[in-house]
């Protein structure tokens, strides 16, 4: 589990955030933004529950001109209930709005519209079938989860689409029993599943799924396999051990490491230069066969040198 930052610290990159959110998750929510783009699918976003704002921060760099960006989080307030207050005491303790604007801050030179409040109150502060793009991280308890599913429902434009985290965690039952009874009974359609994570649509999942398996047969760093179940395909990915998150902008904290100065290359010695014939060897050399002036050049190669004249002292 990852462990909130110090105070004071400043992330330079978005992996310097502390969260929960995988390199293979960075990679579907951006495949899953960036192609909304291109198909020219306009609407807000909205996440609710938010951490130190990993996924947020990802989410701020999609949102396009027009478009409202939306965290909804207790942010370490007081829950609505006993059993949410427990788990916020356990889990959350460290948690505080300046760490997530802080972080979020680093990134982005705006904040996106804050929430401090339960996700029950979402229906009253968005406007129905206005988001593309949903992300449900808040609560870990069946009510709450199945209740924000329910408003992802009403607040998503068809086709748009939601992520619900921690479906299959062994410590979140109740965000498991949500999510399938979701898919079972309340029509919501699976996009695909990674480790921790179910994408999924109330409109039409196969154009998105034909694309997406496209996408990720042509990657050797994640495995693949498609099951069907209960009238539904189901597209399972994980990370293989080489995955790597996404590219990003690094924040304005970031500092590139200093590149080390290669020496310079020494200049190579020079030849020594050669002496300059005398004037009786230049006029030899034209006036003499060829044969006789190769066999005077072999002779004068082979004496040795003269040592050079020496100025007289005084």
């Amino acid at each position: 589990m990852a462990t909130a930052q110090a105070s004071d610290s400043k992330p330079g990159e978005l992996e310097d955030v502390a969260g929960w959110f995988p390199p293979l998750d960075q990679i579907l929510f951006t495949w899953l933004l960036e192609r909304q783009e291109a198909h020219g699918f306009r609407g807000d976003l909205l996440e609710l529950g938010a951490y130190l704002g990993k996924s947020a921060i990802l989410l701020g760099h999609h949102r396009q001109d027009g478009e409202e960006f939306t965290v909804c989080d207790l942010f370490g307030g007081e829950a609505p209930d006993g059993a949410n207050r427990a788990e916020t005491r356990k889990s959350y303790s460290s948690l505080t709005r300046q760490a997530f604007e802080r972080n979020y801050l680093a990134f982005h030179d705006t904040l996106p519209r804050v929430i401090e409040a339960p996700s029950s109150v979402i229906r009253t502060e968005v406007d129905p079938g206005t988001c593309r793009f949903v992300h449900i991280d808040a609560s870990h308890l069946y009510e709450h989860v199945r209740d924000d599913i329910g408003a992802a429902r009403d607040l998503l434009l068809p086709d748009g689409i939601v992520v619900l985290d921690d479906f299959r965690s062994e410590h979140t039952p109740g965000v498991s029993v949500a999510t399938w009874e979701a898919v079972l009974n309340r029509g919501l359609r699976p996009i695909c599943l990674s480790t921790q994570k179910l994408y999924g649509t109330w409109g039409d999942a196969e154009p998105v799924q034909e694309e997406l398996l496209a996408m990720l047969r042509e990657r050797a760093d994640c495995g693949l396999s498609v099951q069907p179940a209960a009238g539904h395909r189901l597209i399972r990915t994980r990370a293989h051990k080489d995955l790597r998150p996404p590219p990003f902008p690094p924040s304005r904290y970031h500092s590139a490491p200093e590149t080390p100065q290669r020496p310079a290359a020494t200049p190579a010695s020079a030849p020594p230069p050669r002496r300059p014939r005398s004037r009786s060897r230049r006029i030899a050399v034209d006036l003499l066969p060829p044969i006789v002036t190769r066999a005077v050049r072999r002779v004068l190669a082979a004496r040795p040198a003269r040592p050079a004249r020496q100025s007289p002292i005084g």
